[in-house]
């Protein structure tokens, strides 16, 4: 609330121009820039979950566990097993 309320002046109007002719300097304009910034902090923050929440069903999907204990216990079976094959091609 803190950062919107500097944005607005008493007696300020929003920062359009309407009569390009009349050149008003008396005019007081509200800053717009407090609203655009919260603004971009909710975008972000949104997309930034929509992010992780995306990274989170693919390793559900590859692993069938968000558990990282599980997911490591898996990858190191799939690392043995890919190291033996090799072992194996080079000897063999």
């Amino acid at each position: 609330m803190f950062y919107i309320s500097i944005g607005k002046m008493k007696g300020g109007t929003a920062p359009i121009l309407l009569d390009k002719a009349a050149n008003n300097s008396e005019v007081i304009y509200s800053n717009p820039l407090p609203h655009v910034l919260i603004l971009t902090a909710i975008v972000v923050g949104i997309a930034t979950t929509a992010l992780g929440l995306a990274l989170i069903i693919k390793i559900r999907e590859e692993y069938n566990t968000v558990e990282e204990d599980d997911i490591q216990e898996m990858d190191e079976k799939d690392l043995k097993a890919y190291n033996k094959k090799n072992v194996l091609e080079i000897n063999g």
